[in-house]
């Protein structure tokens, strides 16, 4: 009578529930393994539902691995969104706080969206690569709307050059940091925060 009455009051996910969930799952597998070594068998076993289900939410394993990609690039995207009319310098600091937290609170979809890159698939590279050329152009955005920088300074090719190389650097970083680093967040941050400031100012 118990087991019944558990099984009718537990709550169906919704659709939206569901496809956050199998991604959840996905990042947890795709960063610590290979893309080529994660089956989407394991995917629907550990989230308790049918190899059928998982299908229908995504036709194919690089559909689903380019979702993580996307759902990952979303949210950084959002969280190194400038502030219109903060100087760079007072909103970076701040910004790299929040993008630090969610490093850590978010390693497995950190993870895997950077080994999106190492990828064997040229549709899920290509999403990747979109991820950080939006990142890039609000950056570079952000320094040209900066009185100190000036509009014509995001579109220097040394600057975009460098702001590239920053990106790598940061996410060298970050991943340095989540296998262990003594470092602390804010010692990563400050590291972090002086690189930018270094590369731009040329």
């Amino acid at each position: 009578m118990a087991a019944n009455q558990g099984e009718r009051t537990r709550r169906r996910l919704s659709t939206g529930e569901r496809r956050e969930q199998l991604l959840s799952v996905g990042a947890r597998l795709f960063s610590d393994n290979p893309y080529d070594e994660v089956w989407i068998e394991q995917v629907a076993e550990i989230a308790g539902v049918s190899r059928g289900l998982l299908y229908h939410y995504f036709p194919t394993k690089r559909d689903f691995f380019a979702a993580v990609v996307e759902r990952e690039s979303e949210r950084m995207l959002r969280l190194t969104a400038a502030v219109p009319g903060v100087p760079v310098r007072e909103q970076l600091t701040a910004g790299l706080d929040t993008y630090l937290e969610y490093v850590e609170a978010h390693a497995h979809g950190y993870r895997a969206f950077h080994r999106a890159d190492a990828a064997g698939d040229r549709a899920v590279r290509r999403v990747y690569r979109r991820a950080l050329a939006a990142q890039e152009r609000q950056i570079l955005a952000a320094l040209a709307a900066d009185p100190e920088f000036g509009p014509v300074y995001g579109e220097r090719p040394e600057v975009r050059l460098a702001v590239r190389g920053w990106l790598a650097f940061t996410t060298a970083v970050c991943l340095e940091w989540l296998r262990g680093s003594e470092l602390t967040r804010r010692q990563v941050r400050d590291l972090c925060a002086r690189a930018l400031l270094g590369v731009v100012s040329v």
